[in-house]
């Protein structure tokens, strides 16, 4: 391939997967318990007239997709920046735990204080996402960090977090009751406010870990290479760990851990786009919510007429493709 077409190719390839997001928005929307045909949906999302199916729509599925939406492109952006970040093809919010800090400084939230708001808790995720964010890779070496230590230390992490989760659970039946399917991931309980209250948050992280792209190809090269190409490493490292932060937490808050989304998708798009971080994020930025959508779409259609969490769809996918890249003689190359 020429370097002239590569360009050509890759934005091309970035218009079809705009396309298949669109695809799978409108399916979203319109598959579910009740079938919805398209002119209904199109009719309920711009002509609302209060009608049964319009109300389903409307107030159910709209909020839900494009809740998706957002979560999906937040996962995928957090999960390339961490991986860009420590070197680490195993790098995920899931993998690493930082979606289950953000999950247990929730429970904690609800549990012992009372606090049921998701305005309320959201800052609790982003404290819980940020401490485990820096124990992960104080933990896992620092500068000495590897993939294996970090995915390590993310692993036993998360242990002793999801046993305090279930400890908490188990003491305060109101909150489990509140909480069972939040616990899990999923989407059956977006709203409309639910989603302009997290929206902020994960375009803030989302503009960040775009901005940061740039260096972020610098130091995927190792530090002394960057700082010869003049990467502020500090600045670039804070950043992207306050646009983890904002994207883990508040997706987390908004809808529960939900796995593997940050680990599949990266790995896909630099088959495509190669190591290219100015690539690589806009690609995650897509393909996330295609990935995500298309997990609750499936979750709806296996189970009718009841449905399955979105997060046990993309864990029971995720989990053969994270065992497929552990088991690989030679790890992908960031």
């Amino acid at each position: 391939m020429t370097p002239r077409r590569r360009p050509l190719l890759r934005s091309a390839g970035l218009v079809v997967s705009v396309a298949v997001l669109a695809v799978i928005v409108v399916l979203g929307i319109a598959v579910g318990a009740k079938q919805i045909p398209l002119d209904q949906v199109w009719h309920g999302v711009f002509h609302y007239s209060g009608s049964d199916t319009d109300v389903v729509i409307r107030d159910v599925r709209f909020p839900r997709t494009l809740l998706g939406l957002l979560v999906g492109a937040a996962l995928g952006l957090a999960g390339t920046v961490m991986q860009a970040l420590t070197r680490n093809p195993l790098a995920d919010p899931g993998v690493l735990g930082i979606n289950a800090g953000a999950s247990a400084a929730v429970v904690t939230a609800i549990s012992f204080f009372g606090i049921t708001s998701l305005t309320g808790y959201v800052w609790f995720a982003f404290a819980g996402a940020a401490v485990v964010n820096v124990a992960v890779y104080v933990l896992g070496g620092t500068r000495g960090a590897t993939p294996v230590r970090l995915a390590l230390a993310g692993t036993a992490l998360t242990a002793v977090l999801i046993g305090y989760i279930n400890a908490v659970n188990l003491m305060d039946t109101a909150a489990l009751d509140k909480m069972r399917f939040w616990t899990v991931g999923s989407l059956a309980s977006a709203t409309l406010p639910t989603v302009t209250s997290i929206a902020p948050f994960l375009a803030v992280g989302g503009v960040l870990a775009l901005l940061i792209a740039r260096p972020l190809n610098a130091i995927a090269l190792g530090d002394d290479q960057a700082r010869a190409l003049g990467a502020r490493l500090t600045r670039t490292r804070v950043l992207a760990m306050l646009a983890v932060t904002l994207l883990c937490g508040g997706a987390t808050a908004a809808c529960g851990p939900i796995v593997y989304v940050g680990l599949m998708v990266p790995h896909a798009v630099r088959a495509v786009t190669g190591p290219d971080m100015r690539w690589i994020l806009p690609y995650s930025a897509v393909l996330s919510p295609v990935l995500l959508l298309g997990a609750d779409v499936l979750g709806r259609v296996v189970a009718r007429p009841g449905e399955l969490q979105v997060g046990i769809v993309t864990a029971v996918l995720g989990g053969p493709v994270f065992i497929y890249l552990v088991r690989r003689r030679r790890m992908a190359q960031l």
